[in-house]
């Protein structure tokens, strides 16, 4: 924790020199694994940040959180930090799925997670679940679903599980000892999900989150809206309207360059115009906010509502869930259309 510390607080007077505190509006601690910090550990993170950064009254300030680091205890120390959002990393209440997964956790402890930030006065909830685990899980979805919502959560985001080269899922598909997740229970999941929340008084505003009304992510929404944001860790990335940059995502490398009184940025991007309308188009269309169209792409989306794949409001395309399934896909086609 000690070196944690003092590395990010290099980081901060390397890329905040001025004592003037820059103000925010919102704050996310995750990525990772910020909770297994404590509440002290916690608590010493925001005074180094405050150091430098500035957290306006009325800030949205999230904390990622592991269900087993989370006591009434803790809790209390993160509310009276200022945390006032707590994400949990609940995956599924499967006991063998989670072993399955490796999480350390099992159902109860999720449970248990809830009703301690309840507790401390953490009311501001948001619940991580994973869908479309291969059939040789033989997890219940439809189970994680109703366990989720019986939780009464304001905020839940659904993340579809990838199989990538070179992990251990990778080398077990390779082998032949997991079997491929078919497209159809992927798109069965997400929709059951999708039916199940709406239903409950959520609103699907983002491809992969749902919130009760009034509770949308304010911080990830800036992401969505191409909004100027920091980054700062091992990993991190960074947006300031123009350019892209992200540091070294070893954190040894990131403790050694900082040490060495070295910014640890690892590279950048310039987005030039063409760029940042690929962005605005994709990030568009992953919201219920939408996208607004020309005539060519009026006519070229018609199709895709008949379909079923979105509505058209106001000259603006909403892709609908059914339509979010296909998100990658159609952001391509409506790009290709702008180009010409």
């Amino acid at each position: 924790m000690e070196e944690y510390l003092e590395s990010l607080r290099r980081e901060l007077t390397l890329r905040f020199p001025g004592r003037e505190a820059w103000p925010l509006e919102t704050l996310y601690l995750g990525g990772g694994t910020p909770s297994r910090l404590g509440g002290s550990g916690i608590a010493r993170l925001l005074d180094v940040l405050r150091d430098r950064l500035s957290i306006e009254t009325g800030a949205e300030v999230t904390l990622e959180a592991n269900p087993e680091d989370v006591s009434t205890d803790s809790a209390s120390a993160w509310r009276r930090e200022g945390i006032n959002r707590l994400s949990i990393g609940a995956q599924s209440f499967d006991d063998s799925a989670l072993r399955w997964m490796h999480r350390t956790h099992d159902a109860a402890a999720i449970r248990r997670a809830v009703d301690s930030a309840r507790d401390a006065g953490l009311t501001d909830l948001s619940l991580d679940l994973i869908f479309a685990l291969p059939p040789e899980v033989h997890r219940s979805w439809d189970y994680d679903v109703t366990e989720a919502l019986a939780l009464e959560p304001t905020h839940v985001s659904l993340y579809g599980l990838t199989v990538e080269p070179l992990t251990p899922l990778g080398r077990w598909r390779e082998r032949g000892t997991l079997g491929e997740i078919p497209d159809d229970q992927y798109e069965r999941e997400y929709l059951r999900a999708h039916d199940a929340m709406t239903a409950a008084g959520f609103e699907h505003y983002e491809v992969s989150n749902f919130a009760r009304p009034g509770h949308r992510a304010r911080h990830n929404a800036a992401y969505w809206r191409g909004v100027p944001y920091a980054g700062l860790g091992p990993g991190a990335h960074e947006y300031d309207g123009e350019v892209r940059r992200w540091s070294v995502g070893a954190y040894a490398a990131w403790v050694r360059r900082l040490a060495a009184g070295v910014d640890p940025i690892e590279g950048s991007e310039l987005l030039d115009a063409e760029n940042r309308e690929t962005e605005a188009i994709y990030l568009g269309l992953r919201t219920d906010g939408g996208v607004r169209l020309s005539e060519a792409g009026l006519a070229r989306t018609a199709p895709w509502c008949s379909a079923g794949w979105g509505t058209i409001h106001d000259g603006k395309l909403v892709l609908t869930a059914l339509g979010w399934l296909r998100l990658d896909s159609l952001a391509a086609d409506l790009t290709l259309v702008r180009s010409r």
